[in-house]
C-alpha cells in the first residue's frame, strides 16, 4: 500500500511540475525578464517550499523529542543543498544523454550560473564555520546568520539588475508551449497565469508532502536514524520538484532555466535555511554534518571551475553523482 501511495504522489509531482513550469515560462515572457530571474528566483523559491517546510516544522514543533526535532531540522537544512549539487545535477544531465551523447554540451548562460555558485559557496562556508563557534558566543553566531540572510537579498538585487542586459543579449524567457489554461478557452493574462501558477504550486507542495510522509514511513520500517533520514532520505522527496522542473526544461533545450532552478534553490537553501539552523539548533560538528558540507562545497566548486574554464559536458556531471554516492557510503558506515 505504501508503494502505491508513493507512486501516486510521484505522479502528482510530475503533473504539477509541468503545470507550474508552463505558467512560469509565460509569466517570465510577459514580464520580459531573463531566464536567470525566472529560473534562479521565481522557480527556485517556488519549488523550494517543500524542503523549506520540513526543517521549519521540525524546529518549531512542540511535539516529540526536542533532540530528534533538531536532528531532523539540521539534516533537512544541509541535505537539500547536498542533493541539489550532486544527485540532482547528475540526474538532470543523464536525462538528455540519449539526445546529446555522453560528451554532449550543456550550455547555461555563464554569468548567472557563476553568480549563483559564488553566493552559495561563500554562504555555505560560513555555515561550516558556524559549526565550530561555541553556543555561548551568541553574538558571533547571530552575526553570521544575519550576514547569510543579508547576502540573499543582495543576490536577488544583483540577479534582477542583470536581467535587462541578458534580455538584450537574447536570454529572455520564452514560453515553449501555449499555456494550459488557454486550451480550455481562458485568456493569457496575468490573472490566469497567476491562477495556473498557484494550482501548480499547491499540487507540488501536496505531492511533495505526501511523498515525504511515505518516505518517512518506509524509513522507519528500515530503522534509519533521524539525522540520516532527514539528510539523505527526505531530500530525495523534497527535491523532486527541482529535479522534475529541470529535467523538463533541459529536455526542451532551456539549459539556463534548468540550471538556474537548481542553483537558485541552492542559494535560497544555502543562505536563509542555515541561518535559521544556526539560531535555533545546537548546530554543532558531527561526522555526518561536516562531511555533508564538505561534499556539497566540493561538488559546487567542481561546477564553478568547469563553467569558468570551459563548457560543461554531460559526463562532467557524472562526477557530481559520484560525490553523492561517496557521501552515502561514508555516512552509512
Amino acid at each position: 500500500m505504501i508503494f502505491l501511495e508513493l507512486f501516486f504522489m510521484l505522479l502528482v509531482i510530475l503533473v504539477s511540475a509541468e503545470i507550474f513550469t508552463n505558467a512560469l515560462e509565460h509569466l517570465g515572457e510577459k514580464l520580459k525578464i531573463s531566464e536567470g530571474v525566472t529560473g534562479s528566483i521565481f522557480a527556485a523559491i517556488g519549488t523550494a517550499l517543500p524542503e523549506t517546510l520540513v526543517p521549519l516544522l521540525a524546529l518549531l514543533s512542540s511535539h516529540g523529542d526536542k533532540e530528534t526535532n533538531h536532528q531532523v531540522g539540521v539534516g533537512a537544512i544541509l541535505g537539500a543543498p547536498l542533493m541539489l549539487s550532486t544527485l540532482t545535477m547528475f540526474i538532470m544531465a543523464m536525462s538528455v544523454i540519449g539526445h546529446r551523447g555522453f560528451g554532449g554540451h550543456l550550455k547555461p548562460e555563464k554569468t548567472g550560473l557563476i553568480r549563483d555558485l559564488d553566493f552559495f559557496i561563500c554562504s555555505f562556508i560560513f555555515a561550516g564555520i558556524a559549526l565550530f563557534i561555541p553556543h555561548t558566543s551568541e553574538l558571533a553566531r547571530g552575526l553570521i546568520a544575519f550576514l547569510m540572510v543579508f547576502s540573499y537579498f543582495i543576490y536577488i538585487l544583483m540577479t534582477i539588475r542583470a536581467s535587462k542586459k541578458l534580455v538584450n543579449e537574447g536570454h529572455a524567457t520564452e514560453a515553449s508551449n501555449p499555456m494550459f489554461m488557454e486550451r480550455i478557452g481562458l485568456p493569457n493574462n496575468y490573472l490566469i497565469i497567476s491562477i495556473q501558477l498557484l494550482i501548480g504550486l499547491a499540487l507540488l507542495i501536496f505531492g511533495a508532502k505526501g511523498f515525504i510522509s511515505g518516505i518517512e514511513e518506509t524509513s522507519s520500517i528500515l530503522g534509519i536514524s533521524a539525522l540520516i533520514l532527514s539528510m539523505l532520505i527526505i531530500p530525495i522527496a523534497t527535491e523532486l520538484p527541482e529535479k522534475v522542473n529541470s529535467i523538463f526544461w533541459i529536455r526542451k533545450g532551456k539549459d539556463t532555466l534548468a540550471f538556474g532552478n537548481i542553483t537558485g534553490a541552492m542559494v535560497f537553501q544555502g543562505t536563509l535555511l542555515p541561518a535559521i539552523g544556526i539560531l535555533l539548533t545546537p548546530w554543532e560538528p558531527r561526522k555526518e554534518v561536516y562531511l555533508c558540507i564538505f561534499i556539497t562545497l566540493l561538488s559546487s566548486l567542481w561546477i564553478r571551475i568547469l563553467i569558468q574554464k570551459s563548457s560543461i559536458k554531460i559526463w562532467h556531471l557524472g562526477i557530481n553523482g559520484i560525490f553523492y554516492f561517496t557521501y552515502l557510503y561514508f555516512a552509512l558506515h
